[in-house]
């Protein structure tokens, strides 16, 4: 029915929108811009799209769909969409709220114990031979454990309280650092500045805007310190990558663990040549039943919206 037609404005593989499709009749624009795809007789009558959120998405866009009332984002993050210029044109905004959290916060912590345990390294020690010949690696030397170390939590979203329940599982000291302070078991630092001088592990889990540009800056990893680990599981906007670089190659900082990255998808550079370092393809909410739960937001956003309903999981900027 062409009421419940949907353009597929972000490219996503073909197999997560199977289910989402049985529902509704889907347009795929494959991550191009809808023009260069489709017509506008064919954009007209478009009353919903489904989008990556951190996915740049303005009003040069929502222009191409004059009856354009919903953008639905799959997964929880929606930073890439002009909130302002969907509000101006009565656009609802939807996204997939908690739908992707536990993984996530399991993505923080393998990151965490790479980084901190150096599993590269000792996986190479071993292919090498290293290990069989007993060479001497100055990466194999003995590292911190995480019981008893101090970890923050930048940002106490779905996300962050995720992980801090699985690092106090690991016997760690937990605090955390965000726009509000909530009824948890977990120490409040007022400023992020006190957070990093705190902790031993930083974990970004920040919601990404315009006030988190580049706030983990050269100065606040110097503040992390020579025997401090970064993770990162939020937005790459959120760290200055080149000073981040500067950092682990420099040893101002000791080692860092990433997920995101300023440019997606992220290119071999001088931060994959170092060693200090373990990355990973943005795959922070991909497991089987992340994705089936965010597929049942997404069903249920559009489900509100085509009964004329409110939209079930709306953002809440």
């Amino acid at each position: 029915m062409a009421a419940d037609r949907v353009l597929i404005y972000s490219r996503f593989p073909k197999a997560l929108m199977v289910r989402i499709g049985q529902h509704f009749e889907l347009i795929d624009a494959a991550g191009k811009p809808p023009r260069d795809v489709f017509s506008a007789d064919q954009l007209a009558d478009i009353r919903a799209l489904i989008t990556a959120g951190g996915q740049g998405l303005g009003a040069d866009v929502m222009e191409m769909l004059p009856k354009l009332g919903a953008i639905v984002c799959y997964g929880t993050g929606y930073d890439g969409i002009d909130l302002s210029a969907a509000a101006q044109r009565g656009i609802a905004v939807g996204n997939s709220p908690a739908a992707n959290a536990a993984a996530v916060a399991d993505l923080a912590m393998t990151l965490m114990l790479a980084a901190t345990r150096r599993l590269i390294p000792a996986d190479s020690y071993v292919k090498s031979g290293g290990w069989a010949s007993a060479t001497p690696s100055p990466l194999m030397s003995a590292p911190q454990g995480l019981t008893g170390a101090r970890i923050g939590i930048y940002g106490m979203g779905e996300i962050g309280r995720k992980v801090a329940a699985r690092a106090a599982a690991f016997e760690m000291d937990v605090a955390y650092h965000s726009r509000s302070r909530y009824d948890l078991p977990f120490a409040y630092h007022a400023t992020l500045g006190g957070l990093v001088d705190w902790c031993d592990i930083l974990v970004i889990a920040v919601r990404a805007g315009p006030d988190t540009q580049h706030i983990i800056d050269a100065p606040m990893l110097k503040r992390l310190g020579p025997n401090g680990t970064l993770i990162n599981i939020s937005r790459g906007s959120v760290i200055d990558e080149q000073a981040l670089v500067a950092a682990l190659r420099d040893k101002v900082i000791g080692a860092a663990g990433l997920d995101v990255f300023e440019v997606e998808p992220h290119k071999p550079d001088a931060l994959t040549e170092l060693p200090n370092v373990v990355l990973t393809p943005h795959i922070g909410g991909h497991t089987a039943q992340s994705h089936i739960g965010m597929q049942d937001c997404v069903i249920a956003n559009l489900s509100a919206f085509f009964a004329g309903k409110p939209l079930v999981y709306p953002v809440k900027a």
